[in-house]
């Protein structure tokens, strides 16, 4: 005990008293976009096959290039759009761009910011684009839903040239590090004594391990049952215990920023993006009692088929990358050390109750009358 309170001495205030312990909170509002240097480059991203975002995107471009002289970086695929393809006024703009494909190109290094034009969807496809730091991220509102792209494209000018400047807050959207071990089943009935059918020796380590792939998930991890008419049945282990049997369609693992997703339609609590949580949340379970959970970040997560359960099941990672889970595979989560730095319209807290009541219409109701003088006397 005496030694653990001379490791305490050295972390707390010296001007508190002994045996007083004092908490800092940080207020959200406090976190603030600083340059170390102005930037340079910017990576545009664009709802895919959408025409209403056409001249926005052009308009975009050009304040870009021709008035902040910045670099601008664009997905191959966007400029493949035949009504940009085909313009000739827009052609001396497009021949600036720097272009990438998804999967094939690394420009990690090479993007100072990011900004989206669309709708949610294009926040999440950005996060994907980057599996280690991500650069700071300004999302206008061209879509559908709109709960994280807070900007309206109205006054982009002078929206964009105030971030450039450093003038706008940050909310640190935390991100899920996900990793899916696969058995090697195939080469099971292939291998014998380390060598396989066609002659060519199989390396020991993939053989005993098989596959493994990594991936960043900004809104949440879905295991479900999939095409099966059976119960999904997955066994949810934390830091290595189990700690439940998921018996129903399925089970949402949710950053905070995924809570207002499909997780809210599945009932768990809408959780603000600077609180530091992971959700648990099943998907039509057959229990009454199994509640959406909240467990602290940085618990690791594991998830695989229970030893009897009838059928496969399917994992996704923010809608993307759908994949069977098979028996002997597992899913680990956890909190990534990577989080989306998100730039706010205001500040963290009134945009996240701004999109509360625009998009989802949080606690919408018609007002009680009050009384009148001789209502209130009958009561």
């Amino acid at each position: 005990m005496q030694e653990a309170m001379k490791i305490f001495d050295k972390v707390k205030p010296r001007n508190f008293p002994k045996n007083t312990w004092q908490w800092h909170i940080q207020d959200p509002a406090s976190q603030l976009l600083t340059w170390n240097k102005p930037p340079k480059s910017v990576l545009v991203i664009k709802k895919v096959r959408d025409a209403s975002l056409l001249q926005p995107f052009k308009d975009l471009c050009v304040f870009l290039t021709e008035q902040k002289n910045m670099i601008v970086y664009v997905e191959k695929k966007v400029l493949e759009d035949p009504a940009i393809v085909n313009d000739e006024n827009f052609g001396p703009v497009k021949k600036k761009f720097c272009t990438f494909r998804e999967d094939f190109d690394d420009i990690s290094n090479q993007i100072d910011f990011i900004i989206c034009l669309g709708g949610d969807g294009t926040l999440l496809y950005a996060s994907s684009l980057f599996q280690d730091s991500v650069p700071p991220v300004m999302a206008f509102h061209l879509g559908s839903l709109g709960f994280l792209t807070p900007f309206s494209f109205d006054n982009f000018q002078n929206q964009v040239t105030q971030v450039i400047e450093g003038n706008a807050a940050l909310v640190l959207r935390s991100r899920l590090k996900v990793k899916v071990h696969k058995e090697h089943r195939e080469k099971k009935n292939l291998v014998q004594n380390g060598v396989e059918e066609n002659g060519l020796i199989v390396n020991q380590q993939e053989k005993e391990y098989g596959k493994q792939t990594k991936y960043q998930v900004l809104n949440e991890v879905v295991v479900d049952r999939g095409p099966s008419s059976y119960l999904s049945n997955v066994d949810v282990f934390l830091d290595g215990h189990l700690i439940t049997t998921v018996q129903g369609d399925g089970v949402i693992v949710s950053t905070p920023t995924g809570s207002t997703a499909y997780a809210a339609a599945a009932g768990a609590s809408m959780i603000h993006p600077n609180v530091p949580a992971i959700m648990i949340t099943p998907i039509c379970p057959h229990s009454l009692s199994f509640r959406p959970i909240v467990v602290p970040a940085g618990v690791e997560l594991k998830i695989m088929l229970s030893p009897d359960a009838r059928n496969t099941a399917w994992v996704s990672f923010d809608g993307r990358k759908r994949q069977e889970v098979c028996h002997g595979d597992s899913i680990s989560i956890t909190t990534s050390c990577y989080p989306v730095p998100s730039i706010c319209f205001r500040d963290p807290v009134n945009d996240w109750f701004d999109s509360l009541a625009e998009c989802l219409h949080w606690n919408v109701r018609k007002k009680q009358n009050h009384f009148t003088g001789d209502e209130e006397e009958e009561y």
